[in-house]
């Protein structure tokens, strides 16, 4: 089930359980995950992509392995705030992943967290060649952790 809104996938989520969030690119998929009680969100793990089955099996595997219970993708806006073929790309990833999973998906604006994440690496100092390993599962930490903290400002459904 895809959510048009935070507010709807809030609704539609338990009351306890983890959340995976997404950074789609081309070439790989960021995945964190957060703790049962959603404080927390942790980059995971970053999945090379092939074809859309391999893919979708990597990510049940991970959905299943941590008992998921919702799931919330990067929306790559436009710095206008428009929607590019990027986020056309990730709406029809959701659009085919919700025909194989029954876990709620919600987007969330993407627009800075890579950003933020190379910056947090930086000042980490990380290597180029470690950043180069981990930005994707680390974008995909700083785009659950959004999605967390909106959810917990919400309060409980």
């Amino acid at each position: 089930m895809i959510c048009d809104t935070i507010e709807d996938f809030a609704a539609a989520l338990p009351s306890v359980g983890a959340l995976a969030g997404l950074d789609l690119g081309t070439k790989t998929i960021g995945v964190a995950v957060s703790d049962a009680l959603r404080g927390v969100s942790t980059p995971l793990e970053t999945i090379r992509r092939t074809k859309f089955t391999a893919d979708a099996g990597a990510l049940e595997a991970i959905l299943d392995g941590r008992a998921v219970t919702g799931l919330v993708l990067g929306l790559p806006f436009n710095m206008d705030g428009s929607e590019g073929p990027r986020a056309q790309s990730t709406r029809a990833f959701a659009r085919n992943l919700a025909r194989r999973i029954d876990t709620p998906i919600a987007f969330w604006d993407e627009r800075l967290s890579t950003v933020a994440a190379e910056r947090a690496l930086l000042e980490a100092d990380t290597s180029r060649k470690r950043r180069a390993e981990v930005i994707d599962h680390v974008a995909a930490g700083y785009i659950l952790q959004g999605a967390l903290d909106r959810l917990r400002h919400l309060g409980p459904h």
